[in-house]
Formats: C-alpha cells, structure tokens, sequence
C-alpha cells in the first residue's frame, strides 16, 4: 500500500504539489497521467526516497523493496557485462548468494555439531534461494533481455559500451528482474520500440505487487492500470479505471460537480438574501440565527480544474503532387560498406498513402526514413522521386534546431516565402495555438507540446506534400500527442512516420511497412491489423509436412488426401514431441539421483574432498533441473492442445 497524505513540494517559487493526497492498495496498477511538469516524476522521487516533501507523509508498508527505473546508470556499473548488470537488480537472491557463499567456507573449516548446524542452515538458505526464484534468474534475465531487444551477444557486452536508449532498456530490464513489491516506472516506453512496447506490456500484466505507471502512452495506461490518479494544477485526484475510463469518468466528474456548485451557490444565496432582509427583525431572529448556521455549515464543492488544452494544429492544404510520390529500385545501404543495413528494398509509395515503419530499433527504420527523405544516397540501386513532391523531413531532434532567443513569430518567419504577409503569418500561428502575446513567447519557454506545435508551423508555412517524420511523439504529453494525431488524420498529403506509440501509429497509419533485414515487407491495413495477422500466422504457421496446396480443394479424392496429410503431420508431430517428452524426463531422472547422491554427501559425517566444487555442481544440476522442468511442462502442454485439436476435428 502506497499512502500519499498532504504531501507539499515547492522549488523555489513555484509550488508543484498543494497537500495532494491519494492512496494506491496492495496489488493495484495505477497509472500517474497530467500534463508534463505537473508533478508526476516528483511523486515517484518522493515515494522512493529521493526527495524530501516540504510537508506531509508518505507511508509504505516494511520490509518492501520499492523498484524504481533510474534515467541514468551509476558510473561504478558501466563496466559491467549486460548480463551480470541486469541480474544485480535482484538484491534479495544476491544477498542470499552471498549468505550461501560464507556459509559454504565455513563448512570447509567446520567439525561436529557445528558443521552439522552449517550444513542444516545451508540447505534453509538454498530452499530460499529456489523459492525466490534464484535458479530461473538467468532464464527469465535472458527473456526480459530478449523481449527488449537485445540480442545473445549482446549479453556480454560491457554496459559503457552501449549508447543511451539502450543503456535505459538494460536498466529497465534489471529493473524488472528485481520483481520487488512496489513497481514505479516513469516512462518506461521512452526509449522503446513498437515490439518492445508490446512485449513490456505483456511482462507487467503478470506483475503481482503494486505498479504506479508514470507514462503518456495510452495503450499501456489502457492494458496496464486500474486506477487512475490525475496530477494537474498541484492537486492529486484518483479515478477507478483505466485512461480512457478516467477521460469520461472526469468528464462526468466536472459536469455533476459543476452542477452541485450551482446549486449550492443558489441555496447560500437565497440564505444570505433572508439573513439580510430580516436581521433586524426580532420576530425573524430565530430563522436568522438558523439561516447563518446553515451558512456556516455550507462544504464548497471542488470542481478539477481545466488541465492544459490541447491547443491546435490545422495543416494547410499541401500543393498537388504526381500518383507516384517515390519509387525504390532495388535499393541497398551500408553505413561502413561491409555490413547492409538495407539490401534488395522495392518499395513505391503513392499520393495520399499513410504509413508507419515498424521494427525493432537497429533495423533501419530511420536510414529507410532518411533515404526517401534524400538525406541518404543507396549504395545500390536507385530512389526516384515523383512529379511535383515537396518533401518535408523532421528528425528525432526536431524541436531542438530552433533557436532559443527567437520567438514564435521570428522563428516561422524565416522558413516563410519572403513575399508572405506578417498578416497571414499570424494567421497561421493561430491555428497552431499561438494567438495574441503568445507569438512574442521565446522559444526558451515554451513547453513540450508548444515546441512540437512550433516545429510543425515552421515546417508548414510551406507546406509539403510529402511528410515524413521520425519519433515526432517524444516527450510529449497526452494532449500533445492528441493534438497531433488529430492534425496527421486531417493531412491531406502523403505521410511515413516512424513511432513507439502503438495508439498514435494505431491512428494516423494506414498501411505498414515491417523491418525485415535486409528488407522490409509491406502489410495493407492498420497496425491493429498487421497485428491480428502476424499473430494469426504465427498460431497457425504450417510445418513442412503440413503445407497443403495454394488452390481449395476442387473435389473429394482431393479432400481426402489433404486430410490425411494433416493427420500425418499431426501424428509426426505428436511422436516428435512425445520423444521430447520422454527425453527430458529421462534427463529429470539423472538429475534427480545425482541431486540425491550430492545432498547425502553433504549431510554425510565424511566431509567431501572438494566442498566448494560439490556444492556448485549442486547449484548447477538444481538450475539445469528448473529448466528441464519448465521444457517438460511445454512440451507435456503442447501434447494436450494437439490432443485437444485432434478431438475438436
């Protein structure tokens, strides 16, 4: 349980936080949503420790690991290997390790009773090691490593040799691993791609302790949270139910208040107007004397105040282009002309598509981006640009090329026509939310969203036909992000983007464009789709044996003879794993007896002659038993669901 009470955090002059209070129960996913600087990270600061409130509590239940996701890594770990790095954040398996360690040379030394109470307190300490999961570590390491992205060889990289986004997926990771009993993750999807994302969002849907989830992405607010605590206006204020839930929740939440402020204000006015009529009254006194208690009894009802508005982007119809926008020929592309980023790419994207490049990072999204930008020349192949096509490139980095002493209006004014009329300049302003005294705003003070909303009127005082964009959600808050999906839908040119925000790319995309080194595959529909295919064709992937011809069936005999393929294929199948099966018991066996033979050793009056090397092979045969056990029960579910198939058919 996480208990929020009055809490007060001022830096300097402003006030971030005015006795917010909210509690979050054991076992509850909560999402943290407000717009950026309203205080969310603060929280989680103070929640873990980091930072001291000004006033108020907090209190966490004791003896519970609290696993927070630094922004940085501490300079002692960058030495170390990817993999040691992220299994260290389990600090309870390591300080077991370490009791078993001195346990082990204590033995070495040990004789009588006391070797006998060593050996029994060595056992208590390796049946907490497995309880706890020590012998899966490694397994469930390697998958989290996996699921992020990384590769096998990767593991055992030192961390310094890594750059930043990696560097925060490491430590995501170890982070993960630690499975402590209060979770706080600020945007953890930050540095993600889209499959790493959905593989985060698969991990924490099986978390069992309490998560508190700072993010802007709403489809792991949506698939994650069951609670929602708004911070806004220094003030904390909780909803059940996930983001969308909230939306219309608040909504709601504002309308019935609003509603009973009226009321009220109604009711303390007709008092008042009584109280001043007949005050001097004496034969009024007492119904005076009650109308200015019920007064003073009178409760305000708090309305939420407005959070940020979303603000405004209208893109100006782009001049017409050609059908053919760009055409790749057989296009290839190394950076150190050895190994191909991209090799044998066709690609040919026409007026009016909508398309995000989806993939893990590493994989060429933003060189495939940069090469239909121009910015990249193929060393193969050629890239042919169509009749007409104004291109529009923004970068990762895109709202920091502005200059900081500009201001709104000085910024757009030097990519405009020079012929443009300041008149009209403001008028294109106001449709991206800048009006009145906001275009005399410096650059150095705008906002997150008002610098991406600034970047995008600076781009489009001419506007292109052709946009490409890459990561251009970054650091943007909800409404933010809002504003711009509504923008892109409304765009009346050709679009490529890149995202890690499944619900934006979900929105703005039309068609799919997936990495698959060296080349990319083109999928028709929305990401939702791509989706529902990829895993519909991963389910029901055939064998070898099973692949039955492109054309149906045209007549009986032909029927016939693909079921009885099926059957085949099925029955290989089963005796394929059937022999797993009885493999992998087999080797369970072998383990089991020398696990037998190594703890009557230990438990012996006879000391072993090698008591350190006995004791990790114990270590090593009980891990190797964990996952043989976990391949058993894999292969015994398999059985059941082809059995299962097998009946229904």
């Amino acid at each position: 349980m996480i208990d929020f009470t009055n809490i007060t955090k001022r830096y300097g002059t402003q006030t971030v936080l005015q006795d917010a209070s909210f509690r979050v129960n054991p076992g509850e996913h909560a999402g943290l949503v407000g717009p950026n600087g309203a205080g969310k990270s603060t929280i989680a600061g103070i929640i873990a420790g980091d930072i001291t409130p000004d006033q108020g509590d907090v209190i966490l239940p004791n003896d519970t690991q609290i696993g927070l996701l630094r922004q940085q890594i501490p300079d002692h770990h960058q030495a170390m290997r990817l993999l040691v790095f992220a299994e260290s954040g389990a600090t309870n398996l390591l300080s077991i390790e370490e009791n078993i360690l001195k346990t082990e040379q204590a033995l070495t030394e040990a004789t009588g009773p006391e070797r006998a109470a060593l050996l029994e307190q060595l056992g208590a300490l390796q049946t907490e090691f497995e309880h706890a999961g020590g012998y899966e570590r490694r397994h469930r390491t390697e998958a989290a490593l996996d699921g992020l992205g990384f590769t096998p060889e990767d593991f055992q990289r030192p961390m310094h040799t890594f750059s930043g986004g990696w560097q925060m997926r490491a430590s995501l990771a170890r982070t993960l691993i630690a499975d402590p009993g209060i979770l706080l993750l600020d945007e953890p999807s930050n540095y993600l791609d889209l499959p790493a994302v959905e593989w985060l969002q698969r991990f924490l849907r099986t978390y069992q302790g309490t998560l508190l989830l700072i993010s802007h992405d709403r489809y792991l607010l949506n698939n994650l949270t069951t609670i929602t605590i708004e911070v806004a206006n220094a003030k904390t204020e909780r909803y059940t139910g996930n983001y969308d839930r909230y939306v219309s929740d608040r909504a709601a939440r504002v309308e019935t208040r609003e509603a009973a402020q009226k009321n009220l204000a109604r009711k303390r006015e007709k008092a008042e107007q009584f109280v001043n009529r007949f005050r001097y009254k004496a034969t009024k006194a007492t119904q005076v004397k009650s109308k200015e208690k019920m007064i003073a009894r009178m409760e305000t009802v708090e309305v939420p105040l407005a959070v940020r508005s979303r603000g405004t982007i209208r893109i100006p119809p782009p001049p017409r282009a050609g059908q053919e926008i760009v055409r790749l020929e057989n296009v290839a592309f190394s950076y150190d002309n050895s190994r191909r980023v991209l090799q044998g790419v066709d690609l040919r994207i026409d007026r009016g598509d909508k398309i995000a490049l989806v993939g893990h990072n590493g994989l060429g999204k933003t060189t495939l981006l940069r090469l239909l930008a121009g910015m990249l020349t193929p060393v193969e192949g050629r890239r042919v640009l169509g009749h007409n096509v104004v291109l529009g490139y923004q970068s990762q980095e895109f709202t920091d090329t502005m200059n900081p002493v500009h201001s709104v209006l000085e910024t757009v004014k030097q990519a405009a026509p020079t012929d443009m009329r300041e008149q009209t300049l403001r008028g294109l302003l106001g449709g991206f939310g800048f009006s009145g005294d906001a275009i005399e705003k410096r650059v150095s003070v705008l906002s997150g969203g008002e610098k991406v909303r600034l970047a995008f009127a600076r781009l489009l005082v001419n506007p292109p036909n052709f946009l490409l964009l890459d990561e251009p959600t970054t650091h943007l808050d909800i409404t933010a992000r809002e504003t711009l999906e509504a923008a892109l839908q409304q765009y009346e040119g050709t679009l490529c983007l890149v995202s890690h925000d499944v619900t934006f790319v979900e929105r703005v995309a039309e068609s799919i464009i997936a990495m698959q080194p060296p080349g990319i595959h083109r999928f028709p529909g929305t990401y939702a789709e791509y989706r529902d295919r990829i895993a519909n064709e991963q389910t029901h992937a055939p064998t070898k044996e099973n692949t039955t011809t492109k054309n149906a069936p045209q007549n009986r005999k032909e029927l016939r003879k693909q079921r009885a393929t099926a059957r085949q294929a099925h029955q290989k199948e089963m005796r394929h794993l059937r022999r797993q099966l009885a493999q992998t018991e087999k080797q369970i066996a072998t383990f089991e007896e020398e696990q037998e033979k190594i703890l009557a050793e230990l438990s012996s009056d006879e000391q072993p002659t090698n008591f350190e090397d006995t004791n990790r092979r114990l270590q090593l045969i009980q891990t190797e038993l964990a996952a043989y056990n976990q391949r058993w029960e894999a292969a015994a579910t398999a059985i059941e669901e082809l059995e299962a198939e097998r009946e229904s058919t």
